[in-house]
């Protein structure tokens, strides 16, 4: 990643947008699937969980409510200081709550358990670097230890762009066709709506670098699926058995090869041998 990259991402994420985005109505499918995707590897109390690139920490603290003991690390100081305001406020200790780079990890060798890797690998745009930081995940882990990675599909713009009716604007069409391209998303906007630098997969190239970082490939899972086309999600899931309905089907089709890439995004789990 370039200064000037990390430079705009830190920008992006400063901005404290991650403080309540998997609230948001847009989003809430994203963070009710990923827990539910993390839940099924938590077979023992007490697991040693590193959350890399964890935002401000919404699964951090789940898990840590749990009782398992996590590690938060992010590039954005603007999210470890909402973290650190969140653990105050609800008197919620991590592990660990620190800035740090998925590339250069300051833990030990075989450390934790598990590692979540929810968002890193969407914004290294070298494949080297997306390999440095699946390598790093792999370092820290046990053997036998799990990595979930979520990865954004090559498609989201598509997507996003005709849902939202973002081809609008001439500007947002030049950038999906960009990703539709080689799958380097570059917003040289000051749309913050248009998100920021950033590597969008196809499923191919998830499976490819994770068996490149040495790590055993197990299966790609779909995050939301076509769930995405569901209006005014929030409101539905008050009834808690649509929201049951809604990861019974999803469940069903989440590893479809036929239709995984329409997903926006796209969870990639593997272990250390």
């Amino acid at each position: 990643m370039t200064k000037l990259d990390s430079d705009k991402i830190r920008e992006y994420y400063n901005k404290g947008i991650e403080k309540e985005r998997l609230d948001l109505d847009y989003f809430k499918l994203e963070g009710i699937r990923t827990k539910e995707i993390i839940s099924r590897f938590l077979n023992t109390k007490d697991l040693k969980i590193v959350d890399i690139g964890g935002g401000a920490g919404f699964y951090s603290f789940w898990l840590q409510s749990l009782g398992h003991r996590v590690s938060l690390v992010d590039l954005s100081p603007k999210n470890i200081d909402l973290a650190n305001e969140y653990a105050a406020n609800h008197g919620v200790t991590l592990e660990l709550c620190s800035t740090g780079d998925a590339t250069r990890l300051i833990f030990q060798d075989n450390e934790f358990d598990m590692a979540l890797l929810l968002g890193p690998l969407y914004h290294l745009t070298e494949k080297e670097e997306r390999l440095k930081a699946l390598q790093e995940a792999k370092r820290v882990i046990k053997p036998g230890g799990i990595l979930l990675a979520a990865f954004i599909s090559r498609y989201a713009s598509l997507f996003d762009g005709f849902r939202r009716d973002l081809i609008e604007d001439g500007r947002f069409e030049k950038i999906l066709l960009n990703d539709l391209q080689d799958g380097i998303h570059i917003n040289d906007t000051d749309n913050p709506e248009y998100f920021t630098t950033a590597f969008f997969h196809t499923p191919q190239e998830i499976k490819d670098e994770i068996a490149e970082s040495g790590l055993k490939f197990e299966k790609l899972v779909a995050v939301e699926s076509v769930g995405w086309l569901i209006d005014n999600l929030t409101e539905k899931i008050k009834d808690k058995n649509y929201e049951t309905k809604i990861q019974k089907i999803i469940n069903v089709i989440e590893s479809n090869n036929d239709i995984i890439a329409t997903s926006p995004h796209i969870i990639g789990i593997a272990r250390k041998i």
